[in-house]
């Protein structure tokens, strides 16, 4: 992967985010939309050269507007946008396709991805790397595809992107992880164990505890383990946890509405 050219794009799309030359042909998906006055919209877009952008879509309520019928979450668009400031105009949106609409389980998942980004990825930050995540998180989505590993591969990557991925290699003393030790999560110092040579001040603190094997395996992207995939949920719940900040996720709690049904 040429890391060079990505961070180059990143600087590109930052510096054009803050001048007055008008995008065109940018690959964005639609996070979310709220209505805006009468007949327009405001759209979050996720773009992949100036990461989340918000833009306002004007007449798009409108029932012949021919940004209605492509201003579409989980598809995959070509933008463009004018203007400085907080909200951008949007000028231009074409449906790209290639993608089927997630259905069932799969579309609340879905929703809980752009309200993942939505709530953590600080607007005007591009990430490519994380575009592409998510271009493939919902096209596996899309296509049926087993959504546990889908989430939690995109979750990875996630925290990685924006700075909050635990180094998964090694723990709190350098060491490397040992796949037949238990670990708590320390969020200054690191991975700690838990086995016998553990700290008594970490075992008081009432951490967590995950396997070895878990970390090591989401390390890898292994998610072929059933027991490691569920104790994987646990691990990133609770590192996307600490980011909200004690915030509530709506598509979460529409899953446990719906569990109690």
């Amino acid at each position: 992967m040429d890391t060079s050219s990505a961070s180059s794009r990143a600087v590109a799309g930052a510096e054009a985010l803050g001048s007055t030359r008008p995008v065109r042909n940018e690959p964005a998906f639609v996070l979310h939309s709220t209505p805006w006055r009468e007949t327009s919209l405001v759209v979050e877009l996720f773009s992949r050269s100036y990461g989340r952008v918000p833009v306002i879509a004007r007449g798009a309520k409108r029932p012949r507007s021919a940004m209605r019928a492509v201003l579409l979450a989980f598809q995959p668009l070509t933008v463009g946008w004018s203007g400085r400031g907080e909200l951008r105009t949007l000028m231009a949106v074409d449906w790209v396709g290639g993608l089927p609409m997630p259905q069932g389980s799969a579309l609340l998942s879905s929703f809980y991805l752009n309200e993942l980004l939505v709530r953590l990825l600080p607007r005007e930050d591009p990430h490519p790397e994380l575009f592409d995540a998510y271009l493939e998180a919902v096209g596996a989505l899309g296509h049926e595809m087993a959504i546990e590993p889908t989430l939690r591969r995109f979750e990875r990557s996630l925290l990685e992107k924006i700075g909050y991925g635990a180094d998964l290699a090694r723990d709190a003393n350098g060491t490397a992880i040992d796949p037949s030790v238990m670990y708590g999560f320390d969020p200054v110092r690191g991975w700690v164990t838990q086995n016998g040579s553990a700290d008594p001040e970490d075992r008081r603190a009432g951490m967590q505890g995950f396997a070895g094997a878990t970390l090591c395996a989401l390390a890898s992207g292994a998610f072929d383990d059933p027991q490691l995939l569920a104790q994987m949920k646990s691990l990133t719940r609770m590192m996307l946890n600490a980011r909200l900040e004690g915030r509530q996720l709506a598509t979460r709690q529409i899953l446990l509405d719906l569990q109690r049904l």
